[in-house]
């Protein structure tokens, strides 16, 4: 094994806390004879542990020696996947060198561990590589990267050489990508020294615009500059705003479910953050994917100066923004930032201050927001009509239109008002209640 990874060019760069690595290191003091029994069995249940870990995070199952090194494969970025991720497998000198690469994954799909397990008097190889994983719910692991992993190890099991390997993973690149950006959809950032780490979100909200009842003129405003954007067409930043619970929120989130496969990445942001923009989008810019940068319930009080930077991420950089990052922001304020009625006195008699120069300041975010769709409450009707179409989703409710409504009613007037959020909450009730 050691022999074979030492052989590895492209996909050289494990890293050091490498499963896989630190197996080589166990085997090759095996093959030299160096260390006990006792201590190489140590060592190999410390990365069985590992390999287990990893297993449960991304759920795993079946082969997980299999699931493993296709993980390292999907997740491995370097000059021959990144490229790839762009243009596909094209002809080029480098291709040899992936070959020579796969060629090695393929000895290591089919290494034979009954050797040490012999001399070890152990079977913990042969278990992970016939496992059976207990049945977890989603929340619980990262299924999209699960699905897609598991997915591709199966198709590299039955690859008959290298060249099939080749086919198989560059055909994956070119469609998802490679690293985290391609595996996952959604990410939160993590401010660093040099630079910010990108943290997944392992699971997000399945939910799709068609669940989001009534605003069609505003979901069709949202879906044509997205998909303006997904095609490399003219697009423009947007700022959804109006009432709280209408689903501003839930129409962004939509969008990565609706367009993940065509490209579509989200990075969820919050206000602390904005000093990290520049940052964020330096490391993404090149990436093959189309990024919205996702800023929720987006408002500024008057001391807060964090829009500055948001200011001139947005427009007023020197640098131009990439055309693959685009922001959308949601908030329940129109003005984005905290307005007083002094604002509008064009002169503070105290000190001659031009207030007028200070609103206008406040105004200019906005302005940088090249569609601004307003999401506004619903009548009683449209109320009315959300709960009986939100009901459709729940057999176990089963009392008339108009019991429904008549507590409805009753409901929004204790629980915050009419919204679409408040429809959800008390058809969430009612069908608990039914159940």
């Amino acid at each position: 094994m050691y022999r074979d990874i030492a052989r590895l060019i492209l996909y050289r760069d494990l890293g050091e806390d490498s499963i896989l690595l630190k197996l080589s290191r166990i085997f090759e003091d095996f093959d030299r004879g160096c260390g006990t029994p006792a201590e190489l069995t140590t060592r190999i249940y410390e990365q069985m542990k590992a390999l287990l870990d990893l297993a449960t995070q991304y759920g795993f199952d079946k082969n997980l020696w299999h699931n493993y090194l296709t993980f390292i494969l999907l997740t491995n970025e370097n000059s021959f996947s990144m490229t790839s991720e762009k243009v596909g497998a094209n002809d080029g000198t480098v291709n040899h060198f992936a070959r020579g690469d796969f060629a090695v994954f393929k000895k290591l799909f089919d290494f034979d561990f009954s050797v040490i397990e012999k001399a070890l008097g152990i079977d913990c190889f042969s278990t992970v590589c016939n496992y059976r994983s207990i049945q977890k719910k989603e929340r619980m692991y990262n299924k999209n990267v699960s699905e897609k992993v598991q997915m591709v190890s199966e198709q590299l099991e039955q690859a008959a050489d290298e060249k099939e390997i080749f086919r198989i993973v560059t055909d994956f690149y070119a469609a998802y990508g490679v690293g985290m950006f391609g595996l996952n959809r959604a990410f939160r950032i993590r401010h660093q020294d040099e630079g910010v780490e990108f943290l997944p979100i392992n699971n997000t909200e399945r939910v799709l615009l068609s669940d989001l009842i009534g605003y069609e003129i505003q979901k069709k405003k949202l879906i044509d500059n997205t998909e303006a954007f997904i095609k490399g067409l003219p697009c423009n930043n947007v700022l959804l705003c109006g009432d709280a619970g209408t689903g501003k929120s839930t129409s962004i989130k939509a969008l990565l479910n609706e367009y993940y496969d065509q490209g579509l990445r989200m990075i969820e942001i919050y206000k602390h953050q904005f000093q990290d923009l520049s940052s964020i989008i330096a490391q993404v810019k090149n990436r093959n994917y189309r990024f919205i940068i996702y800023m929720d319930d987006l408002s500024f009080e008057e001391f807060e100066i964090e829009y500055k930077y948001l200011k001139a991420v947005i427009e007023g950089g020197m640098e131009t923004k990439p055309d693959n990052v685009l922001i959308y922001a949601t908030s329940n304020r129109r003005h984005l930032i905290k307005e007083t009625w002094n604002d509008r006195d064009d002169m503070e008699t105290d000190n001659g201050i031009h207030r007028s120069d200070t609103m206008q300041e406040k105004l200019s975010l906005v302005a940088r927001f090249g569609v601004t769709i307003y999401y506004g409450k619903p009548s009683p009707k449209e109320y009315f009509m959300i709960v009986k179409e939100l009901r459709k989703r729940y057999p176990a409710i089963t009392c008339s239109d108009e019991e429904l409504c008549a507590e409805a009613n009753k409901w929004e007037l204790s629980h915050g008002g009419i919204s679409g959020r408040t429809a959800q909450q008390f058809i969430n009730y009612m069908a608990g209640r039914d159940a």
